[in-house]
């Protein structure tokens, strides 16, 4: 196993072990605690799919709490988002639930969100530019909303967008949702089906931060934790817990000469 780490002058270290990745990755933390991480079966390569989440990965919120804020129910909504990212509950119900409180919500709160709230994470432009200029896919698949998703999409640059759709009749939110759910099989199944289409040999990579992230991390090549909760944390093959995912591009061994933004 290749073991990529960086330390908190951004410098990049390199050590060589055996064992199982989750394995290695627990044993370094009881050691020390390095801000970002990646541990690979052989050499490391550029990927040719980036597969994301949005919600406290590619931005710094969770749209949904933000949202219910403008609803004056930000406490209610982000106790059972906090509960449902840390896999406590089921995702869809959990999802519905909070979605059914926001019911009667003028839409016109969606755009002030947007313009007010939702700010992306530092490195985020860059890592998505840099992966495209390298010829690499993006796409951004969350269990959020495409009122915020397509936005967000169009501001980093991903290619595709997947994710659950509200309702909305006259104006308001009807407290429902359109269409099918993306959950955690959607997730994985989108890097496995873009992935396919790539062809057999290509390298992926992910980054997420809660359960429902876990089976995506799991199926890349590269899976990232950002800044996870502890079971998305322990799924993963690589670990950002500092601000800037940038890290990632450090960790790919992406020179920075090649890095570009958005």
């Amino acid at each position: 196993m290749r073991i990529v780490g960086s330390d908190l002058t951004g410098e990049v270290l390199e050590l060589r072990a055996e064992g199982d990745a989750r394995a290695l990755l627990a044993g370094i933390d009881a050691v020390f605690a390095a801000p970002a991480m990646l541990v690979a079966e052989g050499g490391i390569e550029v990927p040719r799919l980036f597969v994301s989440d949005m919600d406290s990965t590619m931005i710094g919120q969770e749209c949904i709490d933000e949202l219910a804020d403008y609803a004056g129910i930000k406490p209610q909504i982000a106790a059972i988002t906090e509960r449902a990212m840390q896999g406590e509950l089921d995702f869809e119900a959990a999802l519905r639930e909070r979605v059914a409180l926001l019911a009667g919500l003028d839409e016109s709160a969606i755009h002030a969100c947007l313009a007010e709230r939702i700010v992306a994470t530092p490195g985020a432009r860059t890592l998505v530019a840099t992966l495209a200029a390298l010829g690499a896919r993006n796409v951004l698949v969350t269990g959020g909303f495409h009122h915020f998703a397509d936005p967000v999409a169009e501001m980093l640059g991903f290619h595709r967008v997947v994710g659950n759709r509200l309702a909305v009749e006259e104006g308001k939110l009807t407290g429902g949702l359109i269409g099918a759910i993306t959950d955690s099989a959607v997730k994985a199944a989108v890097l496995r089906g873009e992935l396919a289409e790539l062809g057999g040999d290509a390298h992926s990579l992910a980054t997420g931060d809660g359960a429902n992230d876990i089976p995506m991390i799991e199926a890349a090549t590269y899976g990232f934790a950002y800044k996870a909760k502890p079971k998305a944390r322990a799924a993963a093959n690589g670990r950002v817990d500092s601000d800037d995912l940038t890290a990632v591009l450090m960790l790919l061994g992406i020179p920075r000469e090649q890095w570009r933004e958005a």
